[in-house]
């Protein structure tokens, strides 16, 4: 949330177009602020995905998700050509659908060879409706509901089970003809460099088994033959820009590999999990999807060659570097507020509801206003939501162009854990999103109504009047 620009000129929205200096270059999404189809047309309006940004307000409202389709395809391509490209075994590319998980963009990642990674019966739910296959669907979650893992078995996807009263609770549900297909889930005890709240890799977490129970959990599951084990998952987080915590993790996991054949596990998938980071602001220095996964497959070769193993089956599960960059949010700007030598607000038709990211991780990012691209970046200005709290602040030290009530504000990199975890506080209707492509713009999220936000309601006899 709290945001100030680096010092030096600043010259107009237009700085944070994707650059392209070399029309063959495949620029890797997670390294841009806009989406790679971003561009300013002639009467200086943003335009995404052939969309004129302004116009997509008028037609479906705001604040509005605008998702660009060919920056999410270009991101699933990536993840997917280079594990092919540098992996000598048998790869799979999960979206860690948590980021933003509704039907288009699983059907989105699934056309692309992508399988889905959900964490809870809803998600789970959904993808299935957009067609995902079942086999490629891998279920998440350190506190999975009976419902939810019966869901899953009739389903016939993979649960990575997280810890002991999942698995006995597996075995307790299972259908003595019907073997169910899981993975196990580790804490491998790797710190990052992230914020606390999404460091999942460490010894302290609520995820996944310790690694001083490996041995035990080893065991119990080799004499269950209702649990068929396939493989090891583990996370060490999330929004990471070093390579060497990723690295580390595939040689620890390759070891637990050599470990499980002692108990006649075949174990046959190795997941590494995700957490490639994304660019907010221009300080941020993400590696390449292309680099990141290099240096993964690498390393997992080099450490399965000393084990004497062979490859295993790799996973990994990508969410926000598939998704953030190729979304951005609309916002139309009302009123102002001046404190004379210390601050002046600009206030915006949305906020926490949409993105609770500045408010609940101190969440960075940065804005242009969509119908002054080319004007001169003259004011300092926080980025205030419309909500009844304080803390409804989207961004502090904001650059822009002088504004004016109607001005649209687009906030750049929204595509990840904006809609996901967007709420009705203060009675707020959730806003509509559309995927926009080779200048079409379809709906994938209608906008929720006053009737919706009562549909759930319930008035007992008695309260009324």
């Amino acid at each position: 949330m709290v945001s100030t620009h680096p010092t030096g000129v600043q010259h107009s929205g237009s700085q944070y177009l994707p650059q392209r200096h070399d029309t063959s270059a495949n620029p890797s999404p997670n390294q841009e602020l806009l989406p790679l189809t971003a561009r300013v047309h002639h009467h200086d309006l943003l335009e995404i995905g052939g969309c004129d940004v302004t116009t997509l307000v008028e037609q479906f409202g705001s604040p509005l998700y605008i998702l660009d389709e060919e920056t999410l395809r270009s991101a699933c391509q990536q993840y997917r050509d280079a594990f092919k490209q540098y992996y000598k075994g048998e790869s799979q590319v999960l979206y860690a659908s948590k980021a933003w998980n509704c039907l288009a963009v699983c059907a989105i990642a699934a056309s692309e060879g992508l399988g889905i990674d959900v964490v809870s019966g809803g998600e789970l739910y959904t993808a299935l409706q957009a067609g995902v296959s079942p086999n490629k669907i891998y279920l998440h979650g350190n506190n999975k509901s009976r419902e939810e893992l019966i869901l899953a078995i009739e389903s016939d996807v993979t649960i990575v089970a997280d810890n002991w009263y999942e698995l006995r609770t597996l075995v307790e549900i299972a259908q003595p003809a019907q073997p169910i297909r899981i993975m196990l889930r580790l804490t491998p005890g790797i710190e990052c460099h992230t914020h606390e709240y999404i460091r999942t890799g460490h010894l302290d977490s609520k995820f996944g088994f310790d690694p001083n129970d490996l041995d035990e959990v080893f065991a119990f599951v080799s004499q269950q033959p209702i649990l068929h084990c396939v493989g090891v998952h583990a996370h060490i987080g999330s929004q990471i820009f070093e390579r060497q915590p990723h690295q580390d993790l595939a040689a620890v996991m390759v070891q637990w590999l050599r470990d499980a054949r002692k108990y006649g596990l075949n174990i046959t998938e190795l997941n590494v999990g995700g957490g490639l980071g994304v660019k907010y602001i221009e300080s941020d220095d993400p590696p390449s999807i292309e680099e990141w996964v290099k240096a993964i497959c690498e390393v997992i070769q080099a450490a399965c060659a000393a084990e004497n193993l062979p490859l295993p089956k790799l996973l990994s599960e990508p969410g926000r570097s598939l998704i953030a960059t190729a979304c951005v949010t609309a916002y139309t700007i009302g009123s102002s507020k001046v404190i004379p030598e210390i601050r002046t607000y600009v206030a915006i038709d949305g906020g926490m509801s949409d993105n609770p990211r500045p408010i609940t991780y101190q969440s960075v990012y940065r804005a242009v206003v969509a119908n002054k691209m080319s004007s001169p970046l003259t004011q300092t200005v926080t980025i205030a939501g419309k909500h009844c709290e304080s803390g409804d602040i989207l961004i502090k030290n904001a650059l822009l162009p002088k504004t004016e009530p109607g001005d649209i504000l687009v906030v750049m990199g929204t595509g990840a854990y904006n809609y996901s975890m967007a709420s009705n506080y203060n009675r707020l209707p959730r806003p509509a999103a559309v995927v926009v492509a080779n200048g079409e713009a379809n709906l994938i999220l209608q906008r929720e109504t006053y009737e919706d936000l009562i549909r759930q309601d319930r008035l007992p006899e008695r309260l009324k009047k």
